[in-house]
């Protein structure tokens, strides 16, 4: 197979197929007798193994929509405990809980990720259909049959755990066949998602080579595989495969945790499941054209970098970092002794995520406070999928070519940790691999802290600022399994679209949420008291204005206060179904 999935050009294929499907079944009289030998039909085109790898080429595509893998993403950022934004910003109403089910994202997400799916339908369909019929030489049928299952598992897997629910589809349905009930998570993850990702992680290679990086691998397959049963708190399978994953020896930590959010050294070893972007390729294109069609070009770049980017150098930075995570970065203590740390004084993962005031090295090609900024309650931008690294300043056509990880080996480590806890009490190897990320971030090991601390660790996820002094906590099963939903997974995934998923999986959104608003409260009230010192005497001490470790001046962003009074688990745990498909859908209504 030589498809470069870069190139989107092959993606208006599907589109095309789909037109003429309306065209074709909407004529009642054959107006006309002569049949174009050149023309593109349904009944021409899958006739050869270049045809149906163009076709599978489309749903590739469709991992590159907004609201997949490009700047939509920045509504998945905000619904956690990770991300803040501003009343001025659209994704407010997922932060605040205000969405409904004719919502943007809402809307577009369910839409993009059934377009995937309609498409690697198609593929696997006329697969089928075709039999022995098509000669495949340059690449096996089952390859084929297995990057479109794996793509579709992908699409659903993202629709069960968004929607909570999903409408099986598994061929290209006919008119009368449209309308479906609601499928549970559990069925669809049963009846599509394990066999087909069973299927994939069985047929596909190991690598791929050349043009063909960035198809989907047997690595995907079983990181995916055991993300599903991670996720059906089937433990022991979820292990067995993430430690499948670990020890093929394919996958290592990159040495900087950098290279997993630039455009320099895309399909590194530390990358399971990647999807391309490219800043080169349709130039001109906003990046907000993102699917190819008859009439129009799609571009291959993403718009995410402008999502997350700052204001100052041409980005909206609806993404802000939260206090808590901001804290959190800020009192990772540094590992003096690990050669890692080359006289930096902020832990490697959080010189590559996030831009504070007092940040090191250069942001965009400037140094820090070159340009305004950090004030009015911001206290850290957004580093991760931004262009800070080799621009003067985000696209103003809203072009990045920063390919979007969706897991990579740091994540695989994380997940292998928590399933292992849960399935044996091994909180011991879990802190061997928390600590391999450790290790690469540049900061104290918990196995030190506990060599050093008579066997505790730090509760790191608790604000010093407002609680006072670092409590500590004997090491066991309960305490790492906190470390790791509380700290090490906002820590490292931080912006890659994991947290809100998992907050809801281990259902602690409302505990969280009541402490973040708390923290809120008490940044709110001890604001009010500092500005009010500072009027009587300017020279005053101040306990927030101004001062570390956030430095904090002018207001107290309000992130939390509002979400976490609005927040109703039956309602919000999981998007609507959009209205659209309710008012459309004979079964659902």
């Amino acid at each position: 197979m030589k498809t470069n999935i870069k190139i989107n050009n092959t993606i208006r294929i599907s589109s095309l197929m789909m037109i003429l499907l309306v065209i074709l079944g909407c004529s009642e009289d054959k107006f006309l007798d002569e049949v174009n030998p050149n023309a593109i039909t349904e009944g021409t085109f899958w006739g050869s193994e270049k045809q149906f790898n163009s076709a599978l080429t489309t749903v590739y595509g469709a991992l590159q929509f907004q609201a997949v893998s490009g700047g939509d993403m920045a509504y998945e950022f905000n619904r956690g405990d990770i991300g803040g934004t501003e009343p001025w910003y659209r994704p407010l109403v997922f932060k605040n809980f205000t969405y409904n089910d004719g919502t943007y994202y809402v809307v577009d997400k369910w839409n993009e990720m059934y377009m995937g799916i309609f498409r690697a339908n198609q593929v696997i369909q006329k697969l089928e259909e075709a039999g022995d019929n098509i000669v495949f030489n340059t690449s096996s049928k089952e390859e084929v049959l297995a990057q479109a299952r794996f793509l579709r598992a992908y699409f659903y897997f993202e629709i069960i755990n968004n929607y909570g629910q999903a409408i099986i589809h598994t061929t290209v349905p006919e008119p009368d066949e449209l309308s479906k009930p609601l499928s549970t998570i559990e069925e669809v993850t049963n009846s599509v998602i394990i066999p087909d990702l069973t299927y994939a992680k069985s047929n596909l290679p190991t690598k791929w080579e050349g043009e063909d990086l960035g198809r989907v691998t047997w690595g995907a397959a079983t990181a995916l595989l055991g993300k599903v049963h991670l996720y059906g708190e089937k433990w022991e399978d979820a292990s067995d495969l993430f430690l499948e994953v670990i020890n093929s020896d394919i996958y290592k930590l990159t040495p900087n945790v950098l290279d997993n959010f630039t455009d320099v050294n895309e399909y590194n070893r530390e990358s399971i499941f990647e999807v391309p972007y490219s800043a080169e390729l349709s130039p001109g294109v906003n990046g907000n054209n993102v699917d190819d069609t008859p009439f129009s070009t799609g571009a291959e770049a993403s718009t995410l970098g402008r999502e997350v980017g700052q204001l100052s150098f041409g980005a909206f930075n609806t993404v802000l970092a939260s206090y808590y995570l901001h804290e959190m970065f800020i009192y990772e203590e540094i590992d003096t002794d690990n050669p890692v740390n080359d006289g930096n004084t902020q832990s490697k993962r959080y010189i590559a995520t996030l831009a504070p005031s007092d940040g090191e090295g250069l942001y965009y090609n400037l140094p820090f406070g070159d340009k305004p900024g950090w004030g009015f309650g911001q206290t850290a931008y957004v580093k991760k999928h931004a262009n800070w690294y080799h621009l003067d300043a985000e696209d103003a056509n809203s072009r990045s070519g920063i390919n979007f990880r969706h897991i990579r080996l740091a994540d695989v480590y994380l997940m292998y940790a928590e399933a292992v806890i849960n399935a044996t009490g091994d909180y011991t190897t879990a802190i061997e691999y928390i600590d391999k990320i450790r290790t690469r971030a540049g900061v104290i090991t918990l196995q030190r802290y506990m060599d050093e601390n008579g066997g505790m660790i730090p509760e790191l996820y608790k604000s010093i600022q407002v609680h006072g002094p670092r409590t500590w906590v004997t090491a066991d099963a309960t305490s790492v399994m906190t470390h790791i939903r509380r700290v090490e997974r906002p820590l490292e995934l931080c912006f890659e679209g994991h947290r809100w998923k998992d907050l809801i999986r281990w259902g602690i959104v409302s505990e969280v949420f009541s402490e973040l608003a708390a923290d809120e409260a008490w940044r709110l009230e001890k604001l009010e008291e500092d500005l009010d010192a500072l009027e009587i005497d300017p020279n005053a001490e101040t306990v927030i204005v101004g001062q570390p470790p956030l430095f904090i001046v002018e207001r107290i962003r309000p992130d939390f206060t509002a979400g976490n009074e609005a927040y109703n688990p039956s309602q919000h745990d999981y998007f609507p179904i959009p209205a659209a498909e309710l008012q459309t859908n004979n079964e659902l209504n």
